[in-house]
């Protein structure tokens, strides 16, 4: 079975590339130097900064792993050349909500870079899997877990940040 791609779009994989970086250069330093600070003050059986510093370390290397795995099966949308007269991933859609009227913002990204709480939402959730393809003037159904709505596409814009 062939591994699932990893949906970026260009911002986020240079913010993941950032991350990893970061990780790999200064923070492996870091974490590094405290668990050498902590082995010269003696006994380690009983050294909390030591453990604190080797958990710190268990947890910078997961996160490295698991920033290795995503970068290796990427697909980067490059929203430069995203067709903004669809929807589509790199995208920033405005909808109206049909049942009554209030209006919302997305920004569609791929499942890595979800971040509900900035309206980012991914492609393969209800609202966005809805969205995809739509159109200005179309009308959308989502078939959420609490039932289904409806939403206008009023506005489809590329992200400009």
């Amino acid at each position: 079975m062939a591994e699932k791609k990893n949906l970026l779009t260009d911002k986020g994989l240079k913010k993941l590339e950032e991350e990893l970086q970061e990780l790999r250069v200064v923070k492996r330093k870091e974490v590094a130097q405290k668990i050498k600070e902590a082995r010269e003050q003696g006994d380690l059986s009983e050294n909390a900064e030591y453990d604190a510093a080797k958990d710190e370390q268990k947890d910078i290397e997961a996160r490295i792993e698991e920033l290795e795995a995503i970068l290796k099966n990427v697909e980067v949308v490059y929203t430069d050349e995203v067709d903004k007269e669809k929807v589509n991933v790199g995208c920033i859609v405005t909808v109206k909500d049909t049942s009554n009227s209030s209006v919302q913002i997305f920004k569609l990204v791929g499942s890595t870079e979800t971040d509900v709480l900035n309206n980012k939402i991914s492609n393969e959730s209800p609202v966005g899997s809805a969205l995809i393809g739509a159109r200005v003037g179309d009308t959308v159904t989502v078939e959420a877990p609490n039932g289904s709505f409806q939403f206008e596409i009023l506005e489809i814009n590329l992200d400009e940040e």
